[in-house]
């Protein structure tokens, strides 16, 4: 499918999903937006794929006879449109597969919080991230209030949130914003050997993984180990589930079904 304002490419068990509107920073609008949970559908319906990165493309300018480059990830809601936009972050905070978020450049306001729907956040040195609504008048409502302190904590998001202040990579990754940053030459290259080693797992198996987690830290420990009782019991009922036995047995490497 052609899409208007992003690139949906897919290589062996990975997606890479990119914002392409980048002479607006790849700010959300209606039509991103809509587009964007096009191509989450299409990913998940795909069985071949165990993976999904998302990422933007940088805004490339012609400037005193020499390129100039902005890289960004998303500057988040396009202010200049007021239209309803589709709750991407929300499809990316429930999806079934890992998804990654691959950051080098800007990602600010909605651009933040749809990274922080993700499981993964890598980033580059160059990057700045954070969430600048208050400068506006308003808050980040796209569960940038809830996800930024589970994530790093209340005293330190309470800062970012409070000042609309950004933190670059190495301050993302020192408080716990980015799981991991590398200078921007080597993102791309990291980024895809994480992708493929998550492709190689059981995708059941990950699944299960993601839910119980995802559910488990919402509830109090008991009914967390419920949910994850629950969900073995649903695991030992897969034929990847016996092939991993029998690759242990055997061994060999497992060959998952996806069932």
């Amino acid at each position: 499918m052609d899409y208007e304002t992003i690139i949906l490419e897919k290589k062996d068990q990975v997606a890479r999903l990119t914002f392409n509107r980048p002479q607006k920073l790849n700010a959300i609008n209606s039509i991103l937006a809509r587009e964007v949970k096009e191509a989450l559908e299409d990913v998940a319906a795909d069985d071949h794929i165990r993976v999904l990165v998302i990422t933007g493309n940088p805004r490339i300018r012609e400037k005193e006879g020499r390129q100039e480059i902005k890289h960004c990830f998303s500057a988040g809601w396009d202010l200049s449109e007021t239209a309803q936009v589709e709750p991407i972050v929300e499809i990316v905070a429930s999806y079934e597969k890992p998804v990654i978020a691959m950051i080098n450049g800007f990602a600010l306001g909605g651009g933040c919080e749809l990274a922080l729907a993700c499981d993964f956040i890598f980033a580059s040195d160059i990057s700045e991230i954070g969430l600048p609504e208050v400068n506006r008048g308003i808050l980040p409502g796209w569960g940038g209030t809830q996800r930024l302190p589970r994530r790093i904590g209340v005293p330190l998001a309470k800062w970012m949130i409070f000042t609309g202040e950004t933190v670059d990579g190495n301050k993302a990754n020192e408080i716990g914003l980015a799981d991991q940053v590398v200078v921007k030459e080597q993102l791309d290259q990291v980024v895809n050997t994480f992708a493929e080693k998550l492709a190689q797992k059981p995708p059941v198996g990950i699944k299960k993984i993601k839910e119980s987690i995802n559910r488990g830290v919402e509830t109090d420990l008991q009914s967390g180990l419920e949910i994850e009782q629950q969900a073995l019991g649903v695991l030992l009922q897969t034929e990847d589930f016996r092939e991993g036995i029998a690759a242990f047995v055997e061994k060999r490497e497992p060959q998952w079904k996806g069932c």
